[in-house]
């Protein structure tokens, strides 16, 4: 089978996502600081934002700017990773990392709900097809049961933080969509959206008084090398719009 250039996005997103996983399990068994580390990752998220994507700042100083929608993905990108960290730690890898997967069915159904999409066929079957993927995700793993990559069945919390998982990167890829329809050049409020993310991790870190240390930040430039990648490979549709 040829490889596609959609097939490339798609195989390079797995392996950003899964790496971001594998590391936020690793913070844990090496006891890196992940609250540290996710604020690293934006800023080096950010950094890279720029350097890649060359947004043009000036470009945000529109009328059509929807600044509540960036400003929500500033406070759910975080949110959302340390959901991740708590997923990773309870229901393990491949259970996180299919519920981020499962998310993209969330945009397809608010495109029928809430933005007047016609819908198709195909598109109700894969909501359906999902719907039946996420039920068997979320069902509680017998006690005596180990999830793969994860800590032992921990009763609500096996199924409750893939399921925070999913729903906010649902919201987050609606909130994408909503960016790119106002007309918002997707750099340009991609780079805005880690900036948010990451002054909010450090007035976190700063209000908690947390001590910074070089092996947290460390890996927190690892994280945010993958995350990057993830997310420009996940939504390659909207880097055009830069």
């Amino acid at each position: 089978m040829p490889l596609t250039p959609g097939l490339l996005y798609l195989l390079a997103s797995v392996a950003c996502s899964v790496t971001v996983a594998v590391l936020l399990k690793l913070a844990r068994r090496y006891q890196v600081d992940v609250r540290q580390a996710i604020a690293m990752n934006y800023l080096v998220a950010a950094l890279l934002c720029w350097a890649v994507l060359r947004p043009d700042p000036a470009g945000l100083l529109t009328p059509r700017t929807p600044w509540l929608v960036l400003a929500a993905l500033g406070v759910l990108l975080p949110s959302v990773f340390l959901a991740m960290a708590a997923a990773v730690r309870h229901a393990g890898i491949v259970r996180s990392d299919a519920a981020q997967r499962l998310s993209l069915f969330i945009p397809l159904l608010a495109a029928f709900l809430l933005f007047g999409e016609p819908p198709s066929g195909r598109k109700l079957a894969a909501i359906l097809l999902a719907a039946g993927a996420l039920f068997c995700l979320l069902r509680r793993a017998a006690p005596a049961q180990e999830p793969a990559g994860g800590e032992p069945g921990n009763g609500r919390a096996t199924w409750l933080w893939p399921l925070a998982v999913w729903l906010g990167y649902g919201v987050i890829d609606i909130l994408f969509k909503q960016m790119a329809r106002a007309g918002t050049a997707f750099a340009g409020g991609l780079l805005l959206a880690f900036v948010i993310a990451g002054l909010l991790m450090l007035a976190y870190l700063l209000l908690r008084r947390v001590r910074c240390h070089p092996r947290h930040l460390a890996a927190g430039v690892a994280l945010g090398l993958a995350n990057f990648g993830n997310i420009l490979t996940y939504i390659p549709r909207w880097c055009s719009r830069r």
